[in-house]
Order: C-alpha cells, then sequence, then structure tokens
C-alpha cells in the first residue's frame, strides 16, 4: 500500500468506507477513546473540522480499546460520546486495533511511514497522523499534542 486511498475502513454504522473518499483533502486521521484523559480533545478536533473543512479538511477518527481499555462502548455507546458529549460531525470509524498482530492494515501502514519517539507503536489515545492532499503522512502528533497546536500545520498542507 503507498497512500491514504488504497485503504478501506468500516464506519461506526457499519458500512465499509473506501479512504480514497478523501482523495484530494488534507486528512488528520486519529485513534481515540471515549475515557480516556485526553477525551476532550475530541473538542478541539470539532473545532479544526469546522474551521477547516470547507479548505479541504477531513478529520477521522478510529476508536480503539487497547490503551487501558479506555474504549469498552460499542459503536452505538462511542457514537452517543463523540455526537452527543463533544458535538463530533466528522466521520468516525469502527473501533480497531492500532498496534500488534491485530492492527489495521491503515495503522501499520501510518506507523511504517512515521515512526514515534520511542519506535513505530502508537503510544496512547488521540496520536495524530497528518496526511497530505496526495495521501501521504506529512507528520505525526504525540497524544499530549493538542489539535490546536496543529493548526499552522494543517494550513501550510491546505495550502500546499
Amino acid at each position: 500500500m503507498s497512500s491514504l486511498y488504497d485503504f478501506s475502513a468500516r464506519t461506526l454504522r457499519g458500512e465499509d468506507k473506501p479512504l480514497a473518499d478523501y482523495a484530494g483533502k488534507v486528512v488528520l486521521v486519529v485513534n481515540t477513546a471515549s475515557k480516556c484523559g485526553l477525551t476532550p480533545q475530541f473538542t478541539e478536533l470539532e473545532e479544526l473540522n469546522q474551521r477547516y473543512r470547507d479548505q479541504g479538511l477531513a478529520v477521522i477518527g478510529f476508536p480503539c480499546n487497547q490503551f487501558a481499555g479506555q474504549e469498552p462502548g460499542d459503536a452505538d455507546a462511542i457514537s452517543d460520546v463523540c455526537h452527543v458529549n463533544y458535538g463530533v460531525t466528522f466521520d468516525m470509524f469502527d473501533k480497531i486495533d492500532v498496534n500488534g498482530s491485530d492492527a489495521h492494515p491503515l495503522y501499520v501502514w501510518l506507523r511504517s511511514q512515521k515512526g514515534g519517539f520511542l519506535g513505530s507503536a502508537i503510544k496512547w489515545n488521540f496520536a495524530k497522523f497528518l496526511v497530505g492532499r496526495d495521501g501521504q503522512v506529512i507528520e505525526r502528533y504525540a497524544p499530549t499534542v493538542k489539535p490546536s497546536e496543529i493548526a499552522n500545520d494543517i494550513e501550510a498542507a491546505l495550502a500546499a
């Protein structure tokens, strides 16, 4: 696989969605969790989505329960937290693994493109990957980097 657009994933509604649907957009890929200390990042992610979507940004979230069991719910529970508690309007996908032998192929590819501080493994919820309009990874951000802190990088990618 050579770009984001080579993958597909199942949405929270259970539909298979080709990520080629995002071709030509700047995409912020985030592994999420509903019961994490970083869960309030949903607010800033939605703010980025609202601010830049008309310029070509797509934020996409991938719930993951691999970190301290902080995403235990099913699709309905995840949807409730995202939509009701945080007003999320960006695309959310079905729960996946981001590390290990069952990692979703998208995350295997993302990790191979940009390793983290201690290697390629995702270290916690809310790791972020910024992908350019060409489907290639531009940058990887640690979970503790607030979404608002990468607005300048998003603007640069949108302008490229």
